[in-house]
């Protein structure tokens, strides 16, 4: 199997706090880390109370403390939310109390509802358009500074933090391939143009002094346990929760639910679903995994696990990497 990551929301379960899902989370990190997975990052959203890492780089600062091997990273900031120089500081310092193990990965989303977004920018005329201008500002901060140049990332300025560009279309493939970046695909739950960015991707990808040929991470859910059907009820949470998102009232974490535990029109084929999941005992499981990395020659996974018991959401995670 290729190499395994994981991508944390921090969720916050339904009468639980935010509290409780930073403990979960450092907790999960540690975990990965004895399981061998290759990152833990966490994603920016903003507005959505089941979601606790919205402050990204502060949480990424407790997990990388608590941790001592395992990259540490984001999948992603949303770079319209911020000022290029302030993610620069931000992941300067980060590196600096952690070197070489920090990731950047940006995205163009605002991980938010239109309301929030308009709250978050620092001004109302930000531009998501502007997307690979701001990246590029981004990597210039980390560059050695020129001799007349008024303004540096410190800390920041000379380090090298890989960045990273996510997607979920030919747009963030385009500028990932185009600066030579590594490019994650947010599969996960939004997988309808996941072959043609691949293809984009790797048809225009120009080496750089970052990455000599492409490298593409493709986002998955997993729910794993002892067997299908216990799996199957411990997927109805995120189910749940993705359902009254797409509806426009996004909750916390709901408990498992047996109404929720299948859905007739689901497509069997889970690259055919509205999010590339797949749920199982550990033989279902990893063969589902062997198929989708056979199928789009990904060169690694990050996993999802939206599972409302902490302990079985560890367990899942216990048995994707195969331990």
């Amino acid at each position: 199997m290729i190499p395994l990551s994981v991508l944390d929301l921090s969720p916050i379960v339904e009468g639980g706090s935010a509290a409780q899902a930073f403990r979960n989370t450092v907790d999960l990190a540690q975990h990965s880390e004895r399981w061998g997975y290759r990152r833990f990052w966490l994603a920016e959203h903003h507005n959505m109370p089941g979601i606790a890492s919205a402050a990204t780089a502060i949480l990424i600062g407790q997990v990388g403390a608590a941790t001592s091997r395992i990259r540490v990273g984001a999948g992603g900031i949303m770079l319209p939310n911020h000022a290029p120089l302030q993610v620069a500081e931000q992941f300067g310092t980060l590196e600096s109390l952690f070197p070489g193990r920090v990731d950047l990965g940006l995205g163009r989303a605002p991980g938010t509802d239109h309301a929030a977004a308009d709250a978050l920018r620092r001004t109302l005329n930000s531009n998501p358009d502007e997307f690979p201008n701001d990246v590029l500002e981004v990597m210039a901060f980390f560059r050695e500074p020129l001799p007349q140049q008024r303004v540096q990332a410190v800390p920041g300025a000379g380090l090298r933090v890989p960045i990273w560009i996510l997607g979920s279309s030919t747009f963030g493939a385009q500028v990932a391939a185009e600066l030579g970046l590594p490019f994650s695909f947010a599969s996960h739950f939004a997988p309808a143009m996941l072959f043609e960015a691949m293809t984009v991707y790797r048809e225009r990808f120009k080496p750089s002094e970052s990455l000599a040929k492409p490298h593409v991470m493709l986002g998955v859910n997993v729910v794993a346990a002892g067997t299908d059907d216990e799996a199957r009820l411990l997927a109805s949470s995120g189910r749940q929760s993705f359902a009254s998102l797409r509806a426009g009232h996004p909750i916390q974490l709901p408990p498992p639910s047996q109404e929720w535990a299948r859905d007739p029109l689901e497509p069997a084929d889970p690259m055919q679903r509205t999010r590339v999941s797949f749920v199982g005992s550990a033989a279902t499981v990893h063969a589902q995994m062997r198929d989708f990395v056979e199928r789009t020659s990904a060169d690694e996974l990050i996993i999802v696990s939206h599972i409302y018991d902490h302990a079985a959401r560890l367990r899942s995670y216990e048995i994707a990497a195969g331990s």
